[in-house]
């Protein structure tokens, strides 16, 4: 066994305890599809994004220069993720929120670059939203850095 794939092995091994979506709410209606169902209601790119993990290039999702008052849904279910006064311009080109509404968001360990990352899903499908950092703005501190193509904006009537 190769050295590298012998200490992310290792690494992995002592951090799966701790490597599982685990939601912040204890009762989630959870909607399940199989990816035949998924492919039928959800476009190339978000297909790739929400189900097999993938990240849209930077500076390229229209929701990065949203201004209006709204909210954003995950684009698989349509749960109500965030609102437009959660939202800030981070700088890296992708939608970026401080703040969740409560009991929507689930988290797991990402080793996808090597180093950790924590990586965020919608609690209800499990949809794959984005990573989040902790160098966002007050109060949390935290960079919900979220990719375009997960969500739904419906701009505030």
């Amino acid at each position: 066994m190769k050295k590298r794939k012998f200490i992310k092995l290792l690494t992995f091994g002592l951090l799966l305890p701790f490597v599982s979506l685990k939601a912040f709410a204890t009762e989630i209606k959870k909607v399940i599809k199989s990816n035949k169902e998924w492919k039928k209601i959800l476009t190339t790119d978000q297909y790739y994004i929400l189900r097999q993990e993938g990240t849209e290039h930077p500076y390229t999702s229209p929701l990065d220069n949203e201004k209006r008052q709204g909210e954003y849904f995950c684009a698989g279910c349509k749960t109500a993720l965030f609102n437009s006064k959660m939202k800030y311009d981070s700088g890296t080109g992708w939608p970026s929120f401080f703040e969740h509404y409560p009991n929507v968001i689930a988290t797991k360990l990402d080793f996808k670059l090597l180093l950790p990352r924590t990586e965020y899903h919608c609690a209800v499908c499990e949809g794959h939203q984005g990573h989040v950092f902790n160098d966002g703005p007050p109060p949390t501190g935290k960079r919900y850095c979220n990719n375009g193509a997960s969500l739904t904006f419906v701009p505030k009537a």
